[in-house]
């Protein structure tokens, strides 16, 4: 008598998809900056210099993550409401007005940072699933049912001009 393993298959919890999605928008920050500077996204060929950059990449991923984490406890929303692509935008837009105002004025500008941050809202797509299939799209012309060899046969050639 054997005893078989069954089959399971793999279905994320809500926490694990959300956790995987924001893992996906890591690399996706990572991607861009490597295209946007047409380099390599980790400069260096060091192991302990490459941990350092991902190390960087991490943080500044956590430090975006904690300022939408603000923006929405403020605008009384939920982090994940926020879109994490509009506050990247909107922080690298502010940072150079942030840096170079004087100590004083930078309240303002945080808090207009932050409002601007909350602005920018994901749509609620509550068990939101997508099909893993391509859609065949009709082409012109006969689909090919029989084998190549078959269909360049002389008789068969009328079906085909």
């Amino acid at each position: 008598m054997s005893i078989r393993p069954t089959r399971r298959t793999y279905r994320p919890t809500t926490a694990q998809w959300r956790t995987e999605k924001r893992l996906k928008a890591l690399e996706q920050v990572i991607a861009r900056r490597s295209a946007a500077s047409k380099e390599v996204a980790v400069l260096s060929s060091m192991p302990g210099v490459v941990r350092k950059e991902i190390w960087a990449h991490l943080l500044a991923y956590n430090l975006l993550r904690t300022a939408m984490a603000v923006a929405a406890s403020e605008h009384g929303i939920a982090p994940r409401e926020v879109s994490f692509k509009g506050a990247e935008q909107a922080v690298t837009a502010f940072a150079p007005k942030i840096e170079a105002a004087r100590p004083g004025d930078r309240a303002p500008l945080i808090d207009a940072l932050l409002a601007t941050i909350a602005y920018h809202r994901v749509g609620d797509r509550p068990g939101r699933w997508e099909p893993r299939a391509r859609k065949r799209r009709p082409k012109p012309g006969a689909r090919l049912t029989q084998p190549r060899a078959m269909a360049k046969l002389p008789h068969n050639r009328a079906k085909w001009s």
